[in-house]
């Protein structure tokens, strides 16, 4: 019966140093021409002397044409090895690994960053989401062979910048998400249809990755157990996902869930919310399908004690956390201790019932958070929401107008 406190091998001998890890968030720390800083490299020196054993970094795209939000780090080529040389070190200082997550949005971007969004088929978003999204275009097959030799590249510059592994974002509504979803699929060729075409895309990233790095070096992908959309990604389509990424030789896999369209949580029920890890069912079930996989869970986890009765029972290998340590970066000393957080993560909401409904600002305002931590700042728990998202709407309509300008240059 595992805890917090012991140590975990992944399978090629990368060793964690407890079972906490730091799942994925936006950091958007990059420059306008997006550029690794000084400020991801006080992040994570941050998070690394706090006591968790895994970092994920955040939304790392690979191609400077598809970008997420401005600010993004790109990964596309080494002239910004030196700096990301420092981030790993950074992150590794106090025992931690630190893995970067490899992205691209697809479709999944903001009306009029990119010059276009592309996307496996030409679907348009809800109509909720018309107003920020624009319906893509749909990829042709020489650019799906572009994207998988970004992926490939871009964990090959990670592992000579040493970091410690790179996790693919299969999750959430991204393009590598879009592939596994028929509701965002609708190909007929050799990328879309059948289950098998639509899982092609992320197993050939896998293969690509592993033939531009190394048989040791950690690969792990984030995973949605389900679309939660009528017509979407399913359940039990995951769990064949996850089976044939095993057999590509996955070394990790972590559960979420949810895209833009259809946040997760907002459909959690009371019974799962006491439970803290809202994909403990689904993992039960992806433990009893692939044993030999190790697992991560991230959402709901509140205290030492659920995640502990998480890992004791067997269903999982590492509790995921994130945006508790956007707030409270040492938490995870508490946790090793037995104590709970001294902050409490609760929904961020700004009274603008279209910006609530949308559950942006469960992004927008904890990133803010990280900003002050990579300039050196305390985190304020407390800063109004509403404040937030008017600096955001200003800062993000400023960021497009300049990540366009210097890409027009």
């Amino acid at each position: 019966m595992a805890t917090l406190n012991d140590a975990f091998t992944l399978p090629g001998g990368s060793t964690l140093i407890n079972r906490i890890a730091k799942s994925a968030m936006s950091e958007a720390l990059g420059t306008m021409d997006n550029r690794a800083t000084d400020k991801l490299v006080q992040l994570y020196r941050t998070w690394g002397a706090g006591g968790t054993a895994l970092l994920f970094t955040g939304n790392i795209m690979v191609d400077r044409r598809a970008l997420g939000e401005p600010g993004n780090v790109v990964i596309e080529d080494d002239r910004d090895m030196d700096t990301l040389k420092a981030w790993a070190a950074a992150g590794k200082e106090n025992g931690a690994e630190i893995w970067v997550q490899l992205n691209h949005p697809g479709r999944q971007c903001p009306k009029g960053l990119n010059k276009e969004s592309v996307g496996p088929s030409a679907v348009e978003f809800n109509k909720s989401m018309q107003a920020f999204f624009e319906t893509p275009r749909e990829l042709t097959a020489e650019e799906i062979e572009d994207i998988i030799a970004r992926f490939a590249k871009a964990a090959g510059i990670c592992r000579e910048a040493g970091f410690s592994g790179v996790q693919i974002h299969g999750a959430h509504g991204y393009l590598v998400s879009q592939f596994l979803s028929p509701h965002t699929n609708q190909r007929t060729d050799q990328w879309g249809g059948s289950t098998e075409n639509r899982r092609r895309f992320v197993l050939e990233i896998l293969k690509a990755m592993r033939a531009a790095t190394a048989p040791d070096f950690p690969i792990g992908i984030k995973l949605n157990s389900a679309d939660f959309q009528r017509g979407g990604f399913t359940e039990e389509e995951s769990l064949e996902v996850m089976s044939a990424l095993t057999d590509a030789g996955i070394n990790l896999i972590e559960i979420s869930g949810g895209t833009y369209e259809a946040p997760a949580m907002t459909g959690v029920r009371e019974s799962t919310r006491k439970r803290e890890a809202y994909f403990l069912d689904f993992a039960d079930k992806v433990r009893k399908r692939i044993p030999e996989t190790p697992l991560m869970v991230t959402g709901g986890f509140r205290s030492a004690a659920g995640m502990n009765e998480a890992l004791a029972s067997g269903s999982l290998d590492i509790c995921g956390i994130a945006r508790i340590l956007a707030i409270e970066p040492d938490v995870s000393r508490r946790l090793l201790a037995g104590d709970n957080p001294r902050q409490t993560v609760k929904p961020i909401k700004t009274g603008i019932p279209l910006v609530d409904k949308m559950a942006i600002m469960e992004v927008t305002w904890y990133t803010r958070q990280l900003h002050r931590i990579g300039s050196g700042k305390a985190p304020r728990p407390n800063e109004a929401a509403l404040k937030v998202f008017l600096i955001s709407v200003w800062e993000t309509f400023t960021g497009m107008r300049k990540t366009r300008r210097l890409r027009a240059s």
